[in-house]
């Protein structure tokens, strides 16, 4: 070591006297060596690290504990014991330590009023099966959390958890009657309409929903007023004044060398009195968008050009759903309930308000063209052929009773009669993450789906998500989502998937039941926990996946390598999702693929690949062609 003895033959030989060097030289080598064995410590494995990550969660975060857990049991099992590994009973001790103490976390909550986070914990604690009756079942917190919002002033806030309480337990009488005196005092008809017939159904023991009828049980309970009030109806001419033109002044525009004044147009509802309007993400996307570099200011107008205009703020927003929440320092004079569960008809008559080009308080009626149709990343829209035009993002949708039916978003220029809105129902849902401020975050699992006679498939689970950590397996089938089973018509089912995780918050843990895709494969229930959504999940998916992996969620396109090609961009095609890019080109099962380009145009929202096929039907023919995809699938949980 570090040449001692060496140095000490010489020395000795010199005849000089060398203890104290000698005691000298061995100090600081011993030194040396202590201090690499402390900067350089026993090398330990994944699984330790895993294992010390489980204790110290359990206390900390016991969502987590749970979560890593299950992770550990996917890539080790139950039974790796030894100095680094953990045995089956330790784990299942760990795992009840955790539950444990992520039901005194609830308690805490539940102690300190905080309903919001008792009713996500207590989802959490659903999915592990856990009873939990003693502290309180979710309606119980979002209906304690709904009479605090009102007794704060939140009038919006209160509503909305009022209206999902009843759809998870009907309201009793008095409860019912508490929302429905508040939302007469506020002056939203349709709002209290909701609340008196919840009234009716409590007052008759029957099952709630329906419309106030006459002569209910409820009637000799429910003061006179608060009957005419609910049974009213408000005019068009009314409702016209709860809508204002959004104006987003982005300065001047140089094209060409000419300055070009740049501006945004669209329309917005109110939705409180205390000056909250609904309106489109892309409207005021300047207004918080961190890739936005420029000048913008944002203010609404509540007549025509010559009318003073208002500044206004953004709220929250949710980008997925292309809706935001802003705010203006004006009381309204007339406010839409967004509480109504309408679930419109085809041919239904809806009549669309907004400012057109800049004309104010336009109305146009049309009809729904058709009620589902799949454009956004989550849920879907409302297809209408009311006259839409640039200035219309925004503004309400409503039927002849005057109930909101949905948000305009969209219009396809080139073909009149083209137009879409977002369902009023998914604005109801996606409000209250809107009104805690900031951009609204939604859960992710990380799955693309394809819809098949069976169910729906998993077709692309994308790296460094809770599917993948979880190794979910591509081609399963989604059997159930904490215990509940989703049957639904033909091409509603991934909305449908969509909408039992929309109110999960990030953080929660959830029941993933996966099967084989064979009808007698055994169900694997897995608890996972949701992670915060990306912008654009699959621009994430695609910067760290491989080209070929990423062709499935894109353009539904799963490939394998092709035999004696493994290390090649030669594959065969494994499976052509329906109604994908590439079953729409004319790709098919078995055909011999290979990819010779891919590119990402983040920018514009869409990606291309250049492929050459041989397809079958064709005898083999070598085709090449390019693909495009839009990169905000409609298809992921």
């Amino acid at each position: 070591m570090c040449g001692f003895f060496g140095i000490f033959e010489k020395l000795k030989s010199a005849r000089l006297f060398v203890l104290p060097l000698v005691v000298c030289l061995a100090a600081s080598c011993l030194s040396i060596a202590t201090q690499e064995e402390r900067l350089s410590p026993p090398r330990r494995s994944a699984k330790a690290f895993r294992v010390d990550d489980i204790r110290r969660y359990t206390s900390e975060d016991p969502a987590r504990a749970v979560d890593l857990i299950g992770i550990y049991r996917e890539l080790y099992g139950e039974t790796e014991g030894g100095e680094e590994g953990i045995n089956a009973e330790v784990l299942a001790a760990l795992e009840e330590e955790a539950i444990v103490n992520l039901e005194k976390v609830q308690r805490r909550a539940i102690e300190e009023e905080r309903w919001d986070d008792a009713a996500s914990l207590s989802r959490s604690l659903a999915s592990l099966g856990v009873k939990v009756e003693s502290t309180g079942m979710e309606p119980d917190f979002v209906l304690a959390g709904a009479k605090k919002k009102l007794s704060d002033g939140d009038n919006l806030g209160a509503f909305l958890s009022a209206v999902q309480v009843h759809g998870m337990r009907p309201l009793n009488f008095d409860d019912a009657l508490l929302f429905l005196e508040q939302a007469a005092a506020v002056k939203q008809r349709r709002a209290a309409a909701f609340f008196f017939a919840a009234a009716q159904a409590a007052a008759e023991g029957g099952a709630a929903g329906g419309s106030a009828a006459e002569g209910s049980a409820a009637d000799p309970l429910v003061p006179e007023e608060l009957i005419s009030y609910a049974r009213g109806r408000d005019s068009v001419a009314d409702m016209v004044k709860g809508v204002a033109t959004v104006l987003v002044d982005r300065g001047i525009r140089i094209e060409r060398g000419r300055g070009i004044y740049d501006r945004v147009l669209g329309s917005a509802f109110f939705v409180d009195a205390s000056g909250l309007l609904i309106t489109n993400y892309h409207v005021i996307s300047s207004e918080v968008d961190p890739t936005y570099e420029g000048y913008s200011r944002m203010y609404i107008r509540l007549g025509d050009s010559t009318s003073p205009r208002f500044p206004a703020r953004v709220v929250g927003w949710d980008k997925a759903m292309d809706l935001a929440l802003i705010k203006t320092e004006y009381k309204p004079e007339f406010v839409f309930s967004v509480v109504d569960r309408v679930i419109p008809q085809v041919g239904d008559t809806v009549l669309a308000i907004g400012s057109p080009g800049g004309l104010e308080k336009t109305v146009t009626s049309g009809i729904v063209s058709a009620p589902s149709r799949r454009f956004l990343q989550m849920g879907d829209v409302i297809q209408i052929d009311a006259a839409v035009n640039h200035g219309n993002s925004g503004g309400p949708v409503i039927d002849t009773s005057g109930r909101l039916v949905g948000i305009v978003y969209a219009g396809i220029e080139q073909y009149q009669g083209l137009n879409f809105a977002v369902p009023a129902e998914r604005l109801a849902a996606a409000l209250p993450a809107m009104i805690k401020g900031g951009k609204a975050e939604r859960p992710w699992l990380g799955l693309s789906l394809c819809e098949i006679s069976s169910g729906a498939e998993i077709i692309y689970v994308a790296p460094n998500t809770p599917a993948s950590e979880h190794r979910v397996p591509e081609g399963a089938l989604i059997g159930a989502i904490n215990g509940e089973r989703i049957s639904a018509p033909q091409g509603a089912l991934i909305p449908a998937l969509q909408d039992l995780l929309f109110q999960a918050r990030p953080g929660e843990l959830v029941a993933l039941e996966t099967t084989g895709p064979d009808s007698d494969s055994e169900p694997r229930r897995r608890i996972l926990r949701l992670s915060a959504r990306p912008d654009v999940p699959l621009v994430e998916a695609a910067k760290l996946d491989s080209r070929e992996r990423i062709a499935a969620p894109l353009f539904g396109l799963v490939l394998s390598p092709a035999q004696g090609s493994s290390y090649s961009s030669t594959y065969m095609v494994k499976k052509v999702v329906r109604g994908s890019i590439a079953d729409e080109a004319g790709i098919s099962d078995q055909d011999p693929v290979s990819i010779r380009g891919f590119r990402i145009v983040e920018k514009d929202g869409y990606a291309l690949m250049e492929i050459n096929v041989r397809k079958r039907r064709m005898g083999y023919l070598e085709t090449t062609m390019q693909l495009p995809a839009p990169l905000d699938s409609p298809d992921t949980l």
